[in-house]
């Protein structure tokens, strides 16, 4: 049962690297809008990112609630996801199963309580302030943890006060956290970018393009 729990938990950060990255951002496509295999979630997305922009990370739809259509939108898409696979996993795994529903709540909890405390996101997730905050908002998929955005080399840090103290973030004493750090980082190490206060308060004119043509389409 904990082996698949733990399973469990790596194979549900992964999806949340993939359905970030492909699923809610789309895939860009020259000349056209970006291409999602669900527009909505992509359409709901691409709102929240541009309320984060303008609000210094505050969100206000967690305020509202289910009032809020983008906030019935996250979490009736994470009971879908979360449905679907523990049901998958059930009858090989309990313990995958239960993960698969344990991620689920833990993202929107984390989620929601990041863009209603951004202080506290800035400690605790400091890579999911990244994403929304950097002058790349294509970088950085992981919200509850940073694992998959180490190994495939997505980890962009705009400033040192913004960097986990482990690649695992996960609240290890400072010793453990500065060996485990220098250990992964040598074969996956995070890439730093300089930020543009210019870019830090509006989303970029590219991403804006895309989200009225999708919008529109």
């Amino acid at each position: 049962m904990i082996k698949g729990f733990v399973a469990g938990l790596i194979l549900a950060n992964g999806f949340e690297w993939v359905a970030h990255k492909y699923l809610l951002h789309g895939v860009h496509r020259q000349g056209k809008p970006r291409f999602s295999p669900t527009p909505k979630q992509m359409e709901s997305h691409w709102a929240h990112h541009r309320e984060v922009r303008k609000t210094q990370f505050q969100d206000d739809c967690y305020v509202e609630g289910l009032q809020n259509w983008r906030t019935r939108n996250e979490l009736a898409a994470l009971v879908v996801v979360a449905s679907v696979s523990s049901a998958a996993a059930y009858p090989f795994s309990k313990g995958m199963a239960l993960a698969f529903w344990y991620s689920a709540g833990n993202y929107f909890y984390v989620h929601r309580r990041s863009h209603l405390e951004p202080e506290w996101a800035k400690r605790r997730i400091p890579w999911h302030y990244d994403h929304h905050m950097n002058s790349n908002q294509d970088a950085n998929w992981g919200v509850t943890r940073p694992w998959f955005d180490y190994i495939l080399g997505t980890r962009v840090v705009s400033s040192p006060d913004l960097k986990e103290a482990n690649p695992l973030g996960l609240p290890f004493p400072a010793i453990l956290s500065e060996k485990l750090t220098v250990a992964i980082e040598r074969f996956f190490p995070a890439k730093y970018v300089e930020q543009k206060p210019s870019l830090a308060k509006n989303i970029s004119p590219e991403n804006q393009s895309s989200i009225a043509t999708d919008s529109v389409a």
